[in-house]
């Protein structure tokens, strides 16, 4: 359920102790709310910190027990073009925003897609419901894939949710039709990752790459020769999963850049991000979601899927 409000209300509350009654400002957001110093940093520029609702600085200390601080993010917007380009919301509140992407889109402006990304079209979405805060995108899906995409509306739930990120926490799984039919019903793919040139977009698994861990499962075996899988993330390399697929002689269907065209069964990579999971950065509670498969990979299924399964 879509959740309207301002997120520019106080939602950080903190009732000073006695034994923390002597602790400097800073300090008590830190611990308390796992607040970055960069965000405390803009905090302070912006007078976000209240004690009994009055502007505190950081480094003061001494207070009284029962004092209360209080903590409202700075308001920013994002400065992106406002396109008309389709949103699928999943969720929202006012802290964030997990879409359905679909595919042949780019998820923010690059030299190479200076617009029709998007951020533009959640730009014009977040302008259309009267709403301003600045997109900050927690997760990357490449142009052809489609799928769950999450945005933070402020900076404490972008660091939050990177913490999150770095210690495995946020859990992402993938389904894809792949070529070929796989001996193992699961595995572990675990190579790295580098660019292959420099300035080309092209990835391979390289010994002196990044490191790169895929695990898959095989969900459906099709008698025409290809395969549908799960596949979760240990890391979140540029390209990874196709990257991974491919050298293992499993390339994606539709995967122009690491396998081959296929526009008779679709005409893009058969990826879809379809569950995103974590710990809500504000209330703490366990959230998770899910994207259905898209129209042009169900009918990709209903084409290569034969009378028998094998």
């Amino acid at each position: 359920m879509s959740q309207k409000k301002d997120i520019n209300q106080s939602k950080f509350k903190y009732v000073i102790k006695e034994n923390d009654k002597e602790l400097p400002i800073k300090e008590l957001l830190k611990r308390n709310f796992g607040f970055s110093s960069r965000l405390i940093i803009k905090l302070k520029a912006n007078n976000g910190v209240m004690l009994n609702g009055i502007p505190v600085k950081m480094n003061e200390k001494g207070h009284n027990t029962g004092d209360t601080v209080t903590v409202c993010m700075p308001e920013e917007i994002s400065s992106f073009e406002p396109e008309n380009i389709p949103v699928a919301v999943i969720y929202e509140d006012d802290d964030l925003l997990i879409i359905n992407k679909q595919p042949g889109y780019v998820v923010h402006p690059t030299k190479g897609h200076p617009c029709h990304t998007m951020a533009n079209g959640i730009m014009k979405y977040m302008l259309d419901q009267n709403m301003q805060y600045k997109i900050r995108f927690i997760n990357r899906l490449d142009m052809d894939t489609s799928g769950l995409l999450a945005i933070a509306k402020n900076s404490y739930c972008q660091d939050d949710l990177a913490k999150q990120m770095a210690e495995n926490y946020v859990m992402k799984k993938y389904i894809a039709i792949v070529k070929g039919a796989l001996e193992e019903e699961e595995g572990t793919i675990d190579l790295p990752i580098g660019k292959e040139v420099e300035d080309q977009v092209r990835r391979a698994v390289m010994e002196n790459g990044s490191p790169s861990i895929t695990h898959y499962r095989v969900l459906e075996r099709y008698k025409k020769g290809y395969s549908m899988m799960e596949l979760i993330l240990e890391t979140g390399r540029t390209h990874q999963i196709r990257v991974h697929l491919s050298h293992i002689g499993h390339p994606v269907v539709g995967d122009v850049l690491y396998g081959e065209t296929s526009v008779w069964l679709i005409e893009r990579q058969a990826l879809h991000a379809g569950y995103l999971s974590f710990r809500h950065p504000v209330t703490k509670q366990f959230m998770e979601f899910e994207a259905p498969l898209p129209e042009d990979i169900q009918l990709l299924i209903k084409k290569i899927s034969g009378e028998k399964k094998i």
